[in-house]
């Protein structure tokens, strides 16, 4: 291959990847090009472009999934290369042979690698002839239920359900019980189908307590080919990963070696080119090979910070022909490294993504310590037609222990209003004892419960202390003088305040420097000032410091890690008492995708009624009490809103 200088490149994505990437490219001297659908039209990767181009409507499937629109804004645009970031089309082999023949660069491996690796089937096969360890499982193409279910038997349960063409938790179930195989399969079905375009699935046995280790590769095009160390993806909910570190704890040096190693063998043996990485369970000493992911991974800053490399600058240089400038022996690892994915979610409410726009946000200062990856800034609309990752943090000093510190630190002063996301558990996880003292297996957040999305309650009343005083202070201004305040009074007796939050007795009395305020009869001395949304205070003689934001119908607190919104009386609409039917409304926008009982049938209380697909995954939503299915409120296929009623079961009569 001979090298070719690049000039002008297309990011066919959006979000977080699509800014870091033309970060690099602007440093390289590049010029950039950005497409969005109708939901980005004013999204901060186009407002980062040198130029622009508008490829469709808002679900990706008519926009950033469309190739023939990529390529004809490519050609539009005169662009010579496209980095596809991770998602969408980056392990499309068909959208890197349409760049191939059309003359641009595809920032990514050559297509053949991609359809090596494309299908999970498939990989396993050269994994198997390149004598890397594999799970025992079937990865064959034999989709029938009967014959999927038996080959399901043979492995034995617990089993694994993955889909053959995709990643991120989507199109994977768990099955413990043969019962509950062929429900687990066609949902796996649907997703991948709905996610990848192709509903392929393989079964795998399903590791109980494993470890999730990757390692990053890469190579060039004149045979060259590096590991750049491990990453530790232990910390798993739903199959997704929440936070990362490099290099992965307590690993040997001989095993973190014989893995690395692995991993270049897997990418000769299908003549990779670029930034890839080889994915391993890790049981004890022992591992085995699940996946290669033939692009850049999206916890792939770890890997930057502990090496010192700019991957997307490696990747830009190594497609326009240029060789590997470090070889195996020059690639030294330093330090320790984090990183922690901000997701719009609401953990108390079993993680069920949100959308909406930000209010506000507030973020650490970026440092050589500290480091934030994001598409979006306050005013921002989180849509409900794409991932909900809001931002990643990324920490890295000298030792672990260090880094752990610098992550509950920076966890602290990431602030946001808006939307429920998910700070708070992850300080807690970055806090606890088990994960401080090393990595824990996958299974490690599921079996934690409801203890990683609890909240402090010392630090919820000093949140509602500063929401108190805040509210107050709009009110009531800077001086103690009655007759220059907002708020009614009476000779000779304090100017008491009530704060008119929803469900609380709280009241505010204008001192000298401050208020006292009392909060369910416990009197709290405050003073200080709120300022740009900054609350700098002094509650009970200890300094505060918080965000916060209000609006006609509730106040937001962020204090240390923690999201608290307080409701106003005089704006509360909500009824007093929840319906009975709320189980069976939609929970957040979607699309319904399956209706699981036919209208009249008996159903009992907790019966599976109806699933809808939102944010890539799929929700099934239940039965409010025993009854008759009497009527489905929108059919398969139909857009829900938040709120929306999606069927109907009427208790039988008495």
């Amino acid at each position: 291959m001979t090298t070719k200088s690049l000039k002008k490149i297309l990011v066919a994505n959006r979000g977080e990847i699509a800014c870091r990437v033309m970060r690099t490219a602007k440093q390289m001297g590049l010029t950039t090009v950005a497409v969005y659908s109708d939901a980005d039209k004013h999204a901060q990767h186009v407002k980062l472009a040198d130029e622009a181009y508008h490829i469709g409507p808002a679900p990706s499937k008519d926009s950033y999934l469309v190739a023939d629109k990529i390529i004809d804004v490519a050609k539009q645009a005169g662009v010579d290369c496209i980095h596809p970031g991770y998602g969408f089309l980056s392990e499309n082999c068909d959208f890197a042979l349409a760049c191939e023949k059309n003359d641009i660069a595809f920032i990514g491996p050559p297509a053949s690698s991609i359809e090596a690796m494309g299908s999970k089937t498939r990989a396993k096969e050269i994994m198997h002839q390149a004598n890397v360890p594999l799970v025992p499982g079937y990865y064959g193409d034999n989709q029938d239920t009967d014959f999927l279910q038996a080959e399901a038997e043979k492995i034995g349960y617990p089993v694994l359900i993955k889909a053959a063409f995709g990643g991120g938790g989507k199109g994977m179930r768990v099955v413990e019980h043969a019962k509950d195989f062929i429900g687990a399969l066609e949902g796996a079905k649907r997703e991948a189908k709905a996610g990848f375009g192709n509903d392929l699935v393989l079964l795998e046995r399903y590791v109980t307590k494993p470890r999730h280790v990757e390692v990053q590769v890469f190579a060039d095009s004149h045979g060259n080919c590096v590991y750049l160390g491990d990453r530790d993806c232990s910390l798993q909910r739903r199959h997704q990963k929440v936070i990362e570190e490099a290099p992965a704890p307590g690993l040997s040096d001989a095993l973190r070696k014989e893995m690395g190693e692995a991993a270049v063998r897997c990418a000769q043996a299908i003549n990779y080119r670029g930034a890839g990485t080889v994915e391993f369970l890790l049981c004890g000493d022992e591992f085995f090979f699940m996946e290669m992911n033939t692009r850049l991974q999206v916890e792939h800053p770890v890997t930057e910070m502990v090496t010192g490399v700019d991957l997307v600058n490696w990747q830009i240089n190594i497609a326009s022909g240029e060789a590997l400038p470090l070889s195996q022996a020059d690639i030294q690892l330093q330090g320790h490294s984090f990183e922690a994915r901000i997701y719009a979610e609401d953990p108390s409410n079993d993680f069920i993504p949100c959308s909406g726009h930000i209010d506000a946000l507030f973020t650490p200062n970026e440092s050589e310590f500290v480091r934030i990856d994001t598409g979006i800034a306050a005013g921002d609309e989180i849509s409900p037609f794409y991932d909900p990752m809001i931002a990643k943090l990324i920490v890295h000093d000298d030792n672990r222990e260090a880094a752990l510190g610098r992550l509950s630190k920076a966890l602290e002063q990431f602030h946001l209003a808006g939307f429920s996301c998910n700070v708070n558990f992850l300080h807690n996880l970055a806090n606890h004892p088990t994960f401080q003292a090393g990595a824990p297996d996958t299974h490690f957040i599921e079996d934690q419960g409801e203890r990683l999305v609890a909240k402090n309650e010392q630090q919820s009343v000093i949140a509602t202390v500063v929401a108190a005083y805040a509210y107050a202070h709009q009110l009531k201004g800077e001086s103690s003088s009655p007759w220059q305040q907002l708020t009614g009074f009476m000779l000779n007796s304090d100017a008491k305040t009530t704060i008119p939050f929803v469900d609380l007795n709280v009241h505010a009395v204008k001192t000298s420097d401050g208020f006292k305020i009392s909060l369910d009869g416990v009197d709290y001395t405050t003073s200080g000032k709120v300022e740009n949304g900054l609350a700098n205070l002094v509650v009970n003689g200890e300094k505060v410091v918080a965000h916060t934001n209000q609006t006609d119908s509730h106040i937001t607190v962020m204090y240390k890690a923690q999201q608290m919104v307080l409701e106003l009386i005089d704006k509360h609409y909500i009824s007093e008492h929840e319906s009975d039917a709320l189980p069976l409304a939609a929970p957040l926008n979607g699309t319904v995708v399956k209706h699981l009982v036919e209208v009249g049938s008996t159903v009992a209380k907790g019966d599976a009624v109806v699933i809808i697909e939102a944010m890539k995954m799929e929700y099934t939503l239940n039965a409010p009490h025993d009854g008759v299915l009497t009527s489905y409120c929108f059919a398969e296929g139909e857009l829900v809103s938040h709120g929306d009623m999606l069927a109907i079961v009427e208790e039988p009569e008495a």
